[in-house]
């Protein structure tokens, strides 16, 4: 199995990058937040803990820059129903500490937002993950609000998604209650 992998970047699209390494090139399915965070590495050198997903008629890598979304990954392909791409897309939408906290949270609306996601397969993600991330410990991220409404909020403004996502990622996990929260955003985003 290939645990990791490190080499020169060839190719870097916003699902997949292509790296060399010992002559061989590998694609990698990684999220859009691993192609920003790959796209910033100087010397086009990237290292990659990755997960290879066999088969009938294909071996497929996926790639994480930290040892936390690869773990979390691993944890989401365990629901019955999910498989990589969708755990990608679940990866896609947030950071870990995020998606943990939707889960902790009972937060459907969250994962819903990932396409191929319905309320029923949030409903089951949430039922199987929640006690594994509360045991590692997932208490604590219930403290804070979940930045669901903060999305919304910022959407209904007029900002895309993606666009909110982003905003939210910059805000310092310190900062507490939606209102300054939000405030934080909206000046990240003025900031443009």
């Amino acid at each position: 199995m290939i645990a990791h992998l490190k080499g020169k970047v060839i190719e870097l699209k916003e699902t997949s990058v292509v790296v060399s390494a010992g002559g061989v090139g590998y694609r990698v399915f990684i999220s859009p937040q691993t192609s920003k965070n790959i796209g910033k590495i100087n010397g086009g050198v990237v290292s990659l803990f990755t997960y290879l997903f066999i088969r009938e008629h294909s071996m497929d890598l996926y790639g994480f820059v930290k040892q936390e979304e690869i773990d979390f990954f691993e944890m989401l392909i365990t629901v019955s129903g999910v498989g990589p791409k969708s755990a990608l897309g679940i990866l896609g939408i947030a950071d870990v500490v995020t998606i943990k906290r939707a889960i902790v949270s009972r937060d459907t609306t969250y994962l819903t937002k990932v396409s191929g996601i319905g309320k029923k397969s949030a409903q089951k993600i949430i039922i199987e993950l929640e006690e594994k991330v509360t045991a590692l410990g997932g208490s604590m991220l219930g403290a804070q609000s979940s930045d669901v409404d903060l999305i919304e909020a910022l959407t209904s403004l007029g900002y895309t998604s993606k666009e909110a996502r982003d905003a939210i990622s910059l805000i310092p996990q310190k900062l507490e209650g939606t209102n300054a929260r939000l405030k934080e955003a909206l000046k990240r985003l003025g900031g443009k």
